[in-house]
């Protein structure tokens, strides 16, 4: 009964607010969660309109700057629903690879401030996350960074530089490879 309401009456609803391609894949097709991240959003964005809404269902607790800036897979909407998360990327490109997870309070940012005025940003450095990677609770991502498929970023570290041929647990402040993975 639940997935009839959802599928036949909330979806519907839910379409007019974001794109529809953001509304289908497992959290939606399998489970409720994905209703409940859009419902969530809807009534935060665009109801209470206690941030500004997004074509798609991104928490009240995430911040994005340029939605347009980012490239990820629908079904990996879950990673604009984890609590503290911030993506800052006004002058640089992020993108996510399928399958990777973002813990809470993660932030990835594009571009820094200029050393010599405060009030200036440099320009932009993209930022790409390989596919199946995990980025741990309260780790930073900083511009330019490209991380390979499979890297696993340990919770709290700070990454300045890439480790783009993967499948590595990295780690620290700043980061630096702990393991190889398999």
């Amino acid at each position: 009964m639940k997935m009839f309401f959802a599928k036949y009456i909330l979806l519907p609803f839910l379409g007019i607010f974001f794109d529809r391609k953001y509304l289908k894949g497992r959290f939606f097709d399998h489970s409720m969660q994905g209703y409940g991240y859009a419902f969530r959003a809807f009534i935060g964005r665009n109801v209470l309109r206690l941030g500004p809404s997004f074509s798609c269902p991104v928490s009240i607790h995430c911040h994005i700057s340029n939605l347009e800036n980012i490239t990820f897979d629908p079904e990996d909407i879950n990673n604009f629903n984890s609590p503290g998360t911030y993506f800052q990327n006004f002058k640089g490109h992020i993108t996510i690879g399928k399958g990777t997870y973002i813990a809470p309070n993660v932030g990835i940012i594009t571009s820094n401030h200029d050393l010599n005025n405060l009030e200036l940003h440099l320009p932009g450095e993209s930022v790409l996350l390989g596919e199946k990677c995990w980025i741990g609770m309260n780790s930073v991502i900083l511009p330019g960074v490209v991380l390979g498929k499979g890297t696993v970023v340990a919770a709290g570290s700070v990454v300045t530089k890439s480790f783009p041929s993967g499948n590595l647990l990295i780690g620290g402040s700043p980061a630096r490879v702990l393991k190889q993975l398999g």
